[in-house]
């Protein structure tokens, strides 16, 4: 595999202008890009294009917010335009596939004033969240490029026999080590079989793992690697001699961390969103229960009134994410509360600053997530809460290319936990999603890809319930089987959480009914008949278990009640069970 490194010393541009490339564009091509506003080539552009306008297979390595899109549409479009005749109404000629509904309507929508300047030429978007049935009766009318996710691509793929892929010219994977991470490897692999050898492939990344060098090697012919970094200077560690070094992080952006206690995380959060409130800001949440919660939680917070707060997380429904990506989109200033689904790819150009609440599960993650700001050669500023237990993760980071510097916590920041914890006894909702935010937290932590330095089994329990406003610690086998520390929990005294009622009166009235229905059925219920006396069995004698015995034997009881947890969770959400049913069938009963 050949190789191309192009730096442009941290340069958002290069003074190559699309109108020098080699071979050269169309002037179709380039009148487009002229109306788009784009004239001179962004370093993956400038190496790009060429290539796989000239047959050649790439991979492609650059830094988030490199111009990746453009890399790929524009050469994609050339290409079909060099076709000698046009296409037949279902002859696929290209596809496109990315691993998020939102950054394939994405691409789709850059692509179009590109594939406008083609003839007869037919466009269409397959993604989830929709009836499939849409789709199959849209495709019957043809469709010569497929832009979309790689589920929802195969799965068309698999019911219309009509689409022919025998004269497909191109094929384009977008960030490519999603693609894997999020375990498309199997219809990605399915898709490519179903194409022929003699095309061109490109393959775009931000990061290069193992199994994307595997896709490489099945997909591409002898490829063309490109990578491209920018030149920057590493603030932590030796690097910070001033000895340039190649950053994967965008060249204008301030990268920072902060170490906090979990009771003290809430209160700096809420400090630097007010002191930041003219900015567009994403905060990334570790889980969908916790946007869910902060989503619920920060509007009630007397500093935030009037903030435009935008919860976005991948169980949303899709008309929903749209929305409030949108929303977020047009707003001149506002908060996006967001897991790792607005991590990649999403085109927000003018957000100002990264709040990471929680470090990824995976580190890759957080080079995406701080690249959603400092984009296209802008100005951006990036913050990372770390517990004091992970500092350690400083030094990681800066081993992968990653420099942080050392943002102290403010001792003006006012505390919000009472606050938050007073709106969890106003309203049932709030104490509910606090809870399944600490849960699923707590459950998340555990599967950290860096466990080496987040160790789960260090938590402190007592500190982190109260930085979620928690009325009492909930019994979880976390808590009951592992000896984590309860210290700097104050459960509040003097209320029967029972008795918090919803704040919405038509959710207060059917747990009303819930409750009076369940205490119904327990009265019906006849009492069991008392079992008959029977001789007592002979006394067998038992060695006593090892404590290595024990320990299995636990293992495997917290394993077993862990499942169970999860498969009635799995419950909660298709609407199988209630929200009581979940948490009397859980044991939590008692806590919500």
């Amino acid at each position: 595999m050949d190789s191309i490194s192009p730096n442009h010393g941290g340069s958002a541009l290069t003074n190559t202008r699309f109108s020098d490339l080699n071979p050269p564009l169309s002037e179709p091509i380039l009148e487009a890009l002229t109306q788009a506003g784009f004239e001179f080539c962004t370093p993956v552009q400038a190496a790009t294009i060429p290539l796989l306008c000239s047959y050649k297979d790439v991979a492609v390595d650059a830094a988030t917010g490199s111009g990746k899109t453009l890399a790929f549409v524009v050469p994609l479009v050339e290409i079909l335009r060099r076709t000698k005749t046009p296409p037949k109404p279902h002859q696929v000629m290209g596809i496109i596939i990315s691993p998020t509904r939102e950054l394939s309507s994405q691409i789709y929508n850059v692509a179009q004033p590109f594939i406008s300047t083609l003839p007869n030429f037919k466009s269409m978007l397959l993604v989830g969240g929709g009836e499939v049935k849409a789709d199959l009766k849209k495709i019957e009318d043809g469709a010569n490029l497929l832009v979309g996710t790689p589920g929802r691509l195969f799965d068309i793929m698999e019911r219309v026999d009509g689409l022919d892929f025998r004269n497909l010219e191109i094929l384009i994977l977008d960030e490519a080590d999603r693609l894997l991470d999020m375990g498309f490897q199997k219809q990605i692999n399915s898709i490519i079989t179903c194409l022929p050898k003699l095309r061109r492939t490109g393959l775009f990344s931000a990061t290069q793992t193992e199994a994307v060098e595997e896709l490489s090697k099945a997909g591409l012919r002898n490829p063309v690697r490109v990578e491209v970094r920018a030149e920057t200077k590493l603030v932590s560690g030796p690097a910070s001699s001033g000895q340039p070094a190649f950053s994967k992080t965008p060249s204008g952006l301030q990268n920072e961390f902060m170490e906090c206690e979990a009771d003290k995380k809430p209160s700096q959060l809420v400090n630097l969103l007010v002191n930041n409130r003219s900015k567009k800001i994403l905060v990334y949440f570790m889980t969908c229960a916790c946007v869910d919660y902060w989503g619920v939680v920060l509007p009630r917070l007397s500093v935030l009134k009037g903030f435009s707060l935008i919860p976005l997380h991948g169980q949303m429904k899709q008309t929903a994410r749209e929305k409030a990506l949108a929303s977020f989109k047009a707003l001149p200033s506002g908060i996006l509360l967001c897991t790792d689904l607005a991590a990649r790819g999403l085109d927000m150009p003018d957000v100002d600053f990264i709040l990471q609440y929680d470090p990824p599960q995976n580190p890759d993650v957080f080079i995406h997530r701080v690249g959603r700001t400092a984009r296209m050669g802008r100005q951006g500023s990036a913050i990372v809460f770390l517990l004091p237990k992970e500092e350690a993760y400083v030094e990681f980071l800066r081993i992968k290319r990653v420099g942080l510097e050392e943002r102290k916590c403010s001792d003006e920041a006012p505390n919000v936990v009472p606050q938050i914890r007073s709106a969890a006894t106003k309203d049932r909702d709030v104490m509910q999603k606090g809870v399944r935010a600490f849960v699923s937290y707590i459950r998340a932590y555990k599967e950290h890809h860096c466990s080496y330095i987040f160790r789960w089994k260090e938590l402190e329990i007592g500190k982190t319930a109260m930085g979620y406003g928690l009325l009492q610690l909930p019994s979880m086998p976390e808590v009951k089987h592992h000896s984590l520390s309860t210290d700097g929990f104050t459960p509040v005294e003097g209320i029967n959480l029972q008795e918090i009622k919803y704040k919405d009166k038509s959710r207060e009235k059917q747990r009303k009914k819930n409750l009076q229905a369940n205490k119904d059925a327990q009265q019906r219920e006849p009492k069991p008949d008392k079992p008959n006396k029977s001789p007592k069995p002979a006394v067998t004698v038992m060695r006593k278990k090892t404590a290595r015995q024990r320990r299995a034997v636990q293992t495997i009881e917290d394993e077993d009640e862990l499942a169970q947890e999860y498969r009635l969770l799995k419950k909660l959400k298709r609407g199988a069970i209630d929200e009581s049913e979940f948490a009397r069938l859980t044991g939590t009963d008692e806590l919500l």
